[in-house]
C-alpha cells in the first residue's frame, strides 16, 4: 500500500470544496465522491483546487508548492551563487535532495503524486458527469496535461536523461484513482513514462480543440501550453524536429517583449511572452514567497539569497539589455555578492509566477532545428530572441558551435525560472562552478556602493560550493544530481526495492 498517493483525503476535499460555495452544504469530511464528480462545474472546481494545491501548499516556508521545485533546480545548477543566509543552502550543496529522509524530498514526491491522483480522478470520472460534452472534454484535456506535466518532472529529476538510457527505471506510474488499499507499483522505465506523457499531451490537444481561456487566466491549460509541454518532452527525448514544431506552435500569439520591459521584474501574467503562469493576489499569494529568494534588490524582499555567479555575467554582451541587471551588492553582510535584478516584487509585495514563455519556445525551436541539421531555421529562431534582447546576433559556425550557443542562451534567458538542473540532466552535462579568485587564488576585488553612497573595494563573492559532497569534482550524470525517492515511500512500497 502506498500511503503517499492515497485517494483524496478529507483535508484535500476541504480545499476543493472551499473553492465553490454551492457545494459547501455539509461538513467537508462528509462530501461524497459522487457529489464531487457529479457535474462538469464541480469537476472544474476540482481542477482549480488541484492547481491551488500544486502552487499554494506550504510544506515549509522554503517549500511553497511547485515553485520550490523550480528554485531547487536553479540552486543545484551552475549560475546561482547562493548566500549562506536562508532557503536552498542544502540543495545548493547537493546534500538535501540526495537524502531520502529530508522534508523537501518528501514534499516534492507528495506534491507531484497527489496532483497526479487528482488528475486520475478527473480523467476517470468526467465522462459520466452531467454537463456540456465540450466542457467535459476541455476538463479532461486540462487534467491530462497537468498529469503529463507532473510525470515530466518525475522523469526529469528522478532518473538520468532519456537519451542516456530509455530503459532505465524511474518512477511508478499510476493512471487510476488510488485508495488506501491500492498496492504500490514498481518503477517504470523512462520509455514507459515518456509514452504516457506523450499520449496524455496528444489526447489533451484533441480535447482542448476550440477552447479559448480568458486572457487574465493564464493558469488555465490550453493548446498553447500543451504544445509547449510537448516541445519540452520531445527535447528531452531527442525528437528534435518534433520539438521544434511543437515549440513553434506553442509561441503563436505570444510576442517577445520589448527590450525595455525586461527589467520590469518578471512578476506579471500580462507580460506578452507569458504562455503559462500562476497569478497572485493580495488574498492568494503563497507562491509569491518565492520572490523573497529571487528578488535581490527590492527593499521589501527579505532573504536576498539567489545571487549570480560573477562568471555568469561574462556570458553577456555589453549592449545586451540583460547585462544591465547586474549590480554588486554593497549592503553590510552581503558586500561583494552579485545581484541579478531579473525578479522584483510588485509594489504590494506579491509577484506572479512564470511557468512558460515564448522565449523558451524560441530556444527549443532553435535547438531542435540545430540538432536536426536545419541550420538556417535554427539561427533564425536564436537570433529572433537575441535581437529582442539587443544582443550580438549569431553569425555562423559549426553545428556544435551553434548548439552550444543555444545552450548558453538558455542559461542567460531562463535564469531563475527552474531550468538549470533539468538542462544539465537532459544534456548529460555537468555543473560548472569555480571560486571567484585570480590565477594566484587571491579573491578578485570589486567596487561596491555602500548604503551611505560611498564607494568601497571588497572581495567579490561567487560560489561557496565547488565540489560534490564527497569532495570529488562535478561530473556528468552524478548520482547527486538526482532527486531521491522518500524513505517513507520506499518502506511502504516494497515494490520499489
Amino acid at each position: 500500500m502506498n500511503k503517499n498517493i492515497i485517494y483524496i483525503t478529507s483535508l484535500f476535499i476541504a480545499l476543493l470544496v472551499s473553492c465553490k460555495k454551492d457545494l459547501n452544504t455539509s461538513p467537508t469530511d462528509a462530501v461524497a465522491d459522487s457529489e464531487i464528480y457529479k457535474t462538469a462545474d464541480n469537476i472544474e472546481t476540482v481542477i482549480n483546487g488541484t492547481w491551488a494545491y500544486f502552487n499554494d501548499t506550504y510544506f515549509t516556508f522554503a517549500n511553497p508548492g511547485y515553485s520550490a521545485i523550480m528554485r531547487t533546480g536553479d540552486a543545484m545548477g551552475s549560475d546561482v551563487a547562493l548566500t549562506t543566509k536562508y532557503g536552498y543552502r542544502d540543495a545548493y550543496a547537493f546534500t538535501e535532495l540526495f537524502d531520502r529522509s529530508t522534508n523537501r524530498v518528501k514534499s516534492f514526491w507528495t506534491l507531484l503524486y497527489k496532483v497526479i491522483d487528482n488528475c486520475n480522478n478527473v480523467i476517470a470520472k468526467v465522462d459520466a458527469a452531467e454537463g456540456d460534452a465540450r466542457k467535459k472534454a476541455q476538463l479532461k484535456g486540462q487534467a491530462e496535461a497537468l498529469r503529463a506535466f507532473c510525470y515530466l518532472n518525475l522523469a526529469t529529476y528522478y532518473q538520468f536523461s532519456y537519451q542516456k538510457d530509455p530503459q532505465a527505471l524511474a518512477v511508478p506510474i499510476y493512471t487510476e484513482p488510488t485508495t488506501v488499499e491500492t498496492e504500490g507499483k514498481p518503477k517504470a522505465s523512462l520509455e514507459e513514462v515518456y509514452a504516457l506523457i506523450t499520449a496524455d499531451l496528444k489526447d489533451a490537444l484533441v480535447n482542448l480543440e476550440g477552447y479559448s481561456r480568458p486572457s487574465a487566466e493564464k493558469y488555465k491549460i490550453d493548446q498553447s501550453i500543451v504544445n509547449g509541454l510537448l516541445a519540452r518532452t520531445y527535447l528531452n527525448m531527442g525528437e528534435w524536429a518534433l520539438a521544434a514544431q511543437s515549440a513553434q506552435a506553442a509561441r503563436q500569439g505570444y510576442e517577445l517583449m520589448a527590450a525595455v520591459n525586461y527589467s520590469d521584474g518578471f512578476n506579471d501574467l500580462q507580460n506578452s511572452e507569458w504562455i503559462w503562469g500562476h497569478g497572485q493576489t493580495t488574498e492568494q499569494n503563497t507562491a509569491s514567497y518565492t520572490f523573497h529568494f529571487l528578488d535581490v534588490s527590492s527593499s521589501g524582499s527579505y532573504y536576498y539569497s539567489f545571487m549570480a555567479d560573477p562568471y555568469f555575467k561574462e556570458l553577456f554582451d555589453a549592449q545586451d539589455i540583460r547585462s544591465q541587471l547586474f549590480e554588486w551588492d554593497g549592503q553590510e553582510g552581503r558586500e561583494g555578492f552579485l545581484r541579478y535584478k531579473k525578479f522584483k516584487f510588485k509594489s504590494n509585495l506579491i509577484g506572479d509566477i512564470v511557468y512558460m514563455r515564448s522565449a523558451e519556445m524560441y530556444l527549443i525551436e532553435a535547438e531542435g532545428y540545430a540538432r536536426s541539421g536545419q541550420t538556417q531555421q535554427a539561427i533564425e529562431a536564436l537570433n529572433a530572441l537575441r535581437n529582442a534582447r539587443k544582443a550580438v546576433l549569431f553569425s555562423g559556425g559549426s553545428q556544435e558551435e551553434l548548439v552550444q550557443a543555444i545552450l548558453v542562451e538558455r542559461r542567460k534567458e531562463l535564469w531563475g525560472e527552474g531550468f538549470s538542473l533539468s538542462d544539465i540532466l537532459r544534456t548529460q552535462g555537468t555543473v560548472v562552478r569555480k571560486a571567484y579568485v585570480d590565477a594566484n587564488k587571491n579573491p578578485i576585488k570589486v567596487t561596491v556602493i555602500t548604503p551611505s553612497g560611498a564607494s568601497k573595494v571588497v572581495n567579490g563573492q561567487g560560489h561557496r560550493i565547488v565540489n560534490l559532497p564527497d569532495g570529488s569534482p562535478f561530473v556528468a550524470n552524478s548520482k547527486y544530481y538526482l532527486f531521491a525517492i522518500p524513505l517513507e515511500e520506499v518502506q511502504q512500497n516494497p515494490n520499489l526495492q
